[in-house]
């Protein structure tokens, strides 16, 4: 059932058609529900456009993340609706191009390298050996095994960072540990959430137009996903923040250990 996106209240409809040829995204022939509690209009995204969702989505706005989680994306079987299978393969794929394009930079030995100290020479010398080595052992496999490597590598660091979230949320915590974890035991609505979060990796498409710092510019593209990811937990479960962040802390710390496993036993 749709919800008013400022009160959360339960609404018959979102809106009301009028006329045969109307045209939702232009406003035409179609009347907003009002809510009967707050008495604003329960739903204005659906005759918004996604550029409009997107910039919304970038500044948190809760309206937009109910508009989409619960009158959108929502589904009474618990499946997924197909727009999100198809973000998350978008957005797969896309960190597939982000992480490659990292690893080869740190596997590089840079011209800009830091002088080598003269307290522990032989340090330095190691360091520019496995440099070396990395970058080697990267660039002397056929390109489609390169390729395999960072899907499997982004498709275990994911999957990682879901399935700890959904377990938790699913499990009946004893009565002490029910202030931590918040029970939801609907685990298509908690990845759909993390996949609508994540739209913001999507920014560092900019990075094929123009050059920039790839680390700096993944690193505060990561942190900012994390931001988006706590905010919409805590609007799917209205949890709280702290313990959406607890959630939040725990898949990144189980994708954190996978990635750095799978690039351990690949040598990187």
């Amino acid at each position: 059932m749709p919800i008013c996106i400022h009160c959360r209240s339960p609404v018959k409809t979102l809106y009301t058609t009028y006329s045969k040829a109307d045209d939702r995204a232009l406003g035409k022939g179609v009347r907003l529900t009002q809510c009967p509690r707050c008495k604003a209009f329960a739903d204005k995204y659906v005759e918004h456009d996604f550029v409009v969702l997107f910039i919304d989505l970038v500044l948190i706005k809760p309206q937009v993340y109910r508009h989409l989680l619960f009158n959108r994306l929502g589904r009474d079987d618990g499946k997924f609706d197909r727009s999100i299978l198809r973000l998350g393969i978008l957005l797969l794929l896309f960190d597939v191009y982000l992480t490659w394009a990292r690893i080869e930079k740190l596997a590089l030995p840079t011209p800009a390298a830091a002088p080598p100290s003269p307290l522990n020479p032989s340090s330095n010398a190691t360091s520019a050996t496995q440099a070396e080595t990395n970058a080697s052992l990267l660039q002397a496999q056929p390109l489609i095994l390169q390729y395999l490597f960072f899907l499997l590598l982004v498709t275990l660091s994911t999957l990682a960072f879901h399935f700890p979230i959904r377990l938790l949320c699913s499990l009946r915590a004893p009565r002490p540990l029910r202030s931590l974890l918040p029970y939801y035991p609907h685990p298509a609505p908690l990845s759909t959430a993390l996949l609508v979060s994540s739209c913001t990796k999507l920014f560092p498409i900019l990075l094929i137009i123009w050059d920039y710092d790839l680390p700096s510019s993944a690193t505060a593209v990561s942190w900012a996903v994390i931001v988006n990811n706590v905010a919409a937990l805590e609007i799917l479960m209205d949890c709280g923040y702290v313990r959406a962040g607890g959630l939040v802390a725990v898949g990144a710390g189980c994708r954190w250990v996978v990635g750095g496993a799978v690039l351990r036993a690949a040598g990187l």
